[in-house]
Parts: structure tokens; sequence; C-alpha cells
């Protein structure tokens, strides 16, 4: 866990040390029973039967109210994980992987994945149903540009489904903790990191959101966002920080 997570929980009244429910998951789609055994939700309520955690349920579930025939679509996903929702995207004959590779050129692939910058897409115009973020987008400098690329290669109709972690509160704006000048990281605050599956240094936290991020959004691809937020222990969706933003395309 991070540190702006440890000092988040510090803040808040914790759940309980052991948490089990039974329900049906909605990455697995079996019925299942859902475990944690600490108070941080977040990264610790497991899927007994696909290790899937509580904002990767979210996201299914959303996926699956506002694109009931998602395994139709063309769908983008940058920095996969390795289960949940990653794992039953990968099921749709148009699902496409991505992560960045700094020594692979653009819209090249190593080991059978895409080496893409979300700031600077190789795809074409309207190339996507979906694209799909899973805690990426606050690792990322110069976000205006990638909301940019997603509106640019996401077909009518379709949408960009997110989750990131919003920390900071209603009316607080998001904060900057690093920038870029001259390709050279600056850091403006203490180097705070989070996991990385291609990357055992991890992903240095560039930006702290709040809910201006849709404001964020607008403001760059002209696109509007929706913040779900779900408690649902039944589908083991109960958690901190597990919002799921859907930014949605108008279609033709």
């Amino acid at each position: 866990m991070s540190s702006i997570f440890n000092r988040i929980v510090n803040r808040l009244t914790k759940a309980p040390a052991h948490l089990k429910s039974s329900g049906r998951c909605p990455t697995c789609t079996v019925n299942t029973t859902f475990v944690a055994n600490d108070s941080w939700l977040r990264d610790h309520f497991f899927c007994s039967n696909c290790g899937s955690i509580p904002r990767e349920r979210a996201l299914m579930r959303v996926i699956e109210d506002f694109y009931p025939h998602w395994d139709q679509l063309d769908i983008h996903e940058s920095s996969p994980g390795s289960r949940g929702a990653s794992t039953r995207l990968s099921t749709a004959p148009g699902y496409v992987p991505s992560q960045f590779f700094p020594e692979v050129p653009l819209g090249d692939s190593k080991d059978g994945v895409r080496c893409e910058d979300l700031r600077n897409l190789t795809f074409n115009d309207e190339s996507f149903d979906l694209h799909i973020t899973q805690d990426v987008m606050e690792h990322v400098f110069d976000p205006g540009s990638v909301f940019k690329e997603v509106a640019r290669t996401l077909k009518p109709g379709g949408a960009h489904m997110s989750t990131v972690p919003l920390v900071k509160g209603a009316h607080e704006e998001s904060l900057v903790r690093a920038h870029l000048e001259d390709g050279t990281i600056v850091h403006d605050l203490e180097p705070d990191y989070h996991g990385n599956p291609i990357d055992s240094s991890g992903s240095l936290v560039v930006t702290e959101w709040g809910y201006d991020i849709c404001q964020r959004i607008h403001e760059a691809s002209g696109l509007f966002t929706s913040v779900i937020k779900i408690d649902d222990l039944s589908q083991g969706i109960r958690a901190e920080y597990i919002e799921v933003l859907v930014t949605h395309k108008p279609a033709r």
C-alpha cells in the first residue's frame, strides 16, 4: 500500500479486520465467497475463485450495465492486470491490450502486447468502442493529452471506462505531485509509488485526483463523465475509492 493510502486509512474509520460474504462475482461470473483479512478492503477483499478485488468487480459490473454486449465490441485496455476484469475482457475477440515499453517503438509489440503511449496513441480515429484503464490515470504526465487521445480514438457511442482513486475530498482540487521539465521528472512532493506489474520499481504517483477530474476531462476532450459508486456485498463490491468513471462519446 502506498504512503498516500496509508495516510488516508489513518483518517478513516476502519472496516472490520475480517470480512466474509457470499455472492456472485462479476469478473469470473460464478457463485463464490469474498474474503478480507485486512481492514483496507480496496486491496484485500478477494474473490475466493478468481482473486479479483472490489474495484475490478465494480468496473466489470459497470461495463455489463452500460454495454451488455461488450464481448462483441472493439476494446483497448492500457496496462491490463493479470486477473479480474482484465482477464474477463480479454475473452472478447476485439480486445487489444497495451503497455508502455520505453525500449519498444510505439505500435510494435512485445510478448504479444502492443506498445502504446496514452498521450500519443498510434490507433486511427474512432478505432474502439471502449477504452479501459484501471488505476492508470494517477500515473500519467500530461493527462489532458491522454483525455484528448482517448476521445479521438473512441467510436461515437463508445466510452472510456476507468477506475481512479479519488483521494481528494469533494471540494478539494486534485493535487499534482510531479511534473516534467524538458523530459526530466520534477518532484513537487515526496515521491510516492504504486505497484507496477512490468516494473519492480513501481509507478510514480503523478496526480492525487479529486472529483474535479470530470471537469479536467471535459476541458481537454469536450466529453462528459459520470462517476459511479457501487456498494453491493452480494457482488463483493465494497471498499474505499472504487468509483468507476464513465466518459461517454455521443453517438452520431
